[in-house]
């Protein structure tokens, strides 16, 4: 399967969590350039609903994604205190919206178990897998999958479509 060449090339990865609603997640940490408080953004016209707007980070322009929104939850309230997780994209980054940052952990892969097609409510092709700790379920999230999706709807109107 694919995502699981995407994990095979390791056998510890650190995660970086956060939380997505109330969804535990996590992903690569060495595909994190920087976790910041949010600042003040511009919005965008005619974006679509899970791009929040750009902000200019020390000379650079990032857009701004609701990761809630863009994996079907509901939307991030700014009210509490949110984050964003800046990664780098092909030729952009992106600032990916959380509700709250977490724990680093240092994750098996061994122990690492294929993503439910609907996780919590959220799409299971955003996911690689699923950990299970002691005592909490962390969603794997392929950021290559939900940064290509929103690099693609802005390809063209043939690779604006719904994800079913």
């Amino acid at each position: 399967m694919e995502n699981e060449e995407k994990l095979a090339d390791k056998s510890i990865i650190e995660l970086a969590t956060f939380y997505v609603g109330d969804a535990l997640c996590g992903m690569d940490i060495l595909k994190v350039q920087e976790i910041n408080k949010l600042m003040e953004m511009t919005v965008v016209p005619q974006a679509p609903d899970y791009v929040k707007g750009i902000l200019n980070l020390r000379g650079q322009i990032v857009t701004i994604i609701d990761l809630g929104r863009k994996l079907g939850l509901d939307e991030t309230a700014l009210g509490d205190d949110p984050r964003n997780i800046i990664v780098n994209a092909p030729g952009e980054h992106i600032g990916l919206l959380v509700r709250q940052i977490s724990d680093v952990v240092m994750a098996d892969l061994e122990k690492v178990e294929p993503a439910p097609a609907n996780m919590s409510g959220i799409q299971g092709s955003y996911f690689l897998g699923v950990y299970k700790t002691e005592n909490r379920l962390i969603g794997i999230l392929d950021a290559e999958q939900v940064l290509r999706m929103e690099t693609d709807s802005r390809t063209g109107p043939a690779a604006g479509g719904s994800v079913a």
